[in-house]
């Protein structure tokens, strides 16, 4: 593995606030403070053993305020970006024999304010954008018209993802909330069913003992408004088996200092955290899975907390580092740390995931190349074909201590696991307290990098981790 921060001006040495892989070419797109789109073309730096670079491709110039998200189309014909002032746009790709050029498609319009995430449907025909004006929205992409609008947030709506089987949309706000949606269609006159979500669960506060008192007390799963980032990207993987979520903020005990955290939502229950990856001294922002799955190496099996027949790979972004897991292995396989004098705001990685590059608010990027099969062997994942429901066991993550969750009594509704953990490294809340509300309801408001070496099995709750000052 070989990687660093590239040198160039990417954008005229304004932040660099987002960035994608196209998913069929491989070109990579950023976008800032400079208005602009960029594309450039991946050099890799296997032969010469040196850091992969980049070649300018060209510009996507259209916006007026400053670019805070881009994201290309799971086909790759259309790319989608948000930018200050609720700008949306949508791109087409028009190729030609001897170049490819984008041409707006579509412009979006009825944010208010700054449009800080977007996502995807898994067959392009819908695209969701969240807001610095609350909401979430769902749009048609062939009408180019709003589709639903999801306004439950009271604060910020600073991360939306949508969940590859297309039963569930997830939003983050600064309000402290993660919210669940379930599409429950619509029949139309025609019989057409109609996309519609609807609010299922909002996660917020988790219940502690209070020393050996019968009390208990709550405390916030997440950081409030004064996380120092505008972004809190959270990512489903790409079987819809997990979703991942930054911005955590738990307490191990009432009395204790809060610790960031990444938190791990199972398919079989999104109503609380199945697991709490440990955190570091800065907060997380956010977190993406490779898009490709590889097989399972085996020696590790043991240790791990996923039950799954392949290994999946994901990177967590704080605000200075970035750590990348397996679910093989319950530490990370590798951390980079001290890469760029400012925030990080995004990360993606390649279609083949051979490259993971993030962007930072210090105008750079940085690129880390792997070498072939050093991640693992790939495999093909079949997403659609067998739906992970919650009655399923295949796709299931192994509970380290038990749950209850509290939900409103229409759907009230105990549920423990009976195995249980003395020795983990994942820490885990011991209850958590989720609502479900209509929608109409409101609530108040040193460039290094490591690679871990793993020994024996960790006999002990350990803190979290934290890589550098």
């Amino acid at each position: 593995m070989k990687g660093g921060t590239i040198q160039i001006s990417w954008h005229d040495g304004k932040p660099v606030l987002t960035l994608d892989f196209h998913p069929t070419s491989g070109l990579l797109a950023t976008a800032g403070a400079d208005y602009d789109i960029k594309l450039w073309l991946i050099n890799s730096g296997q032969a010469e053993k040196k850091i992969p670079s980049v070649s300018y491709q060209s510009s996507l110039t259209y916006h007026g305020c400053a670019v805070n998200t881009i994201r290309f189309s799971r086909s790759g014909e259309l790319l989608a970006s948000g930018a200050d002032g609720g700008e949306l746009i949508i791109w087409k790709l028009h190729p030609s024999e001897t170049n490819q050029s984008w041409k707006v498609y579509k412009s979006l319009s009825f944010h208010r304010k700054d449009v800080l995430d977007l996502q995807w449907s898994p067959d392009d025909a819908y695209l969701i954008s969240g807001s610095v004006d609350n909401s979430c929205i769902i749009w048609d992409v062939n009408k180019g018209s709003v589709h639903q609008i999801l306004d439950s947030h009271c604060h910020y709506v600073q991360g939306v993802a949508w969940d590859p089987l297309a039963k569930y949309v997830a939003s983050l706000s600064s309000d402290r909330t993660c919210r669940i949606y379930v599409n429950k269609p619509q029949t139309k006159s025609k019989g057409v069913e109609k996309l519609n979500y609807v609010c299922q669960h909002v996660i917020t506060k988790a219940d502690q003992q209070r020393g050996d008192e019968t009390k208990t007390i709550k405390t916030h799963l997440f950081h409030d408004e004064t996380l120092p980032s505008f972004f809190r990207r959270l990512s489903w993987s790409p079987d819809g088996s997990f979703l991942l979520v930054p911005a955590g903020s738990f307490k191990v005990s009432p009395t204790s200092e809060a610790v960031n955290a990444t938190y791990v939502f199972s398919r079989k229950d999104l109503s609380r955290p199945a697991l709490q990856l440990p955190g570091a001294n800065k907060p997380v922002v956010v977190v993406r899975f490779s898009p490709v799955a590889f097989k399972l190496r085996g020696s590790n099996s043991e240790e791990g907390f996923f039950k799954l027949p392949y290994r999946l790979v994901f990177a967590i972004a704080t605000l200075n580092s970035v750590y990348i897991y397996d679910t093989e292995c319950v530490t990370p396989i590798a951390v980079l740390a001290g890469l760029h004098y400012a925030a990080i705001t995004d990360i993606t990685w390649s279609p083949n995931a051979s490259h993971l590059a993030l962007s930072s608010q210090d105008g750079y990027c940085t690129l880390v190349e792997f070498e072939d099969n050093e991640i693992g062997e790939p495999i093909p994942i079949s997403v659609g074909k067998k739906p992970v429901d919650s009655e399923e066991k295949q796709h299931d993550l192994e509970k380290t201590n038990e749950l209850t969750t509290e939900t409103k009594p229409a759907e009230s509704s105990i549920l423990t696991e009976s195995e249980h953990y003395e020795e983990n490294i994942m820490q885990k809340p011991d209850k958590v307290m989720t609502e479900t509300k209509k929608e109409e309801e409101k609530e108040p408001l040193q460039s290094k990098v490591n690679t871990p070496v793993l020994n024996k099995p960790a006999r002990k709750r350990i803190t979290p981790m934290a890589v550098d000052p």
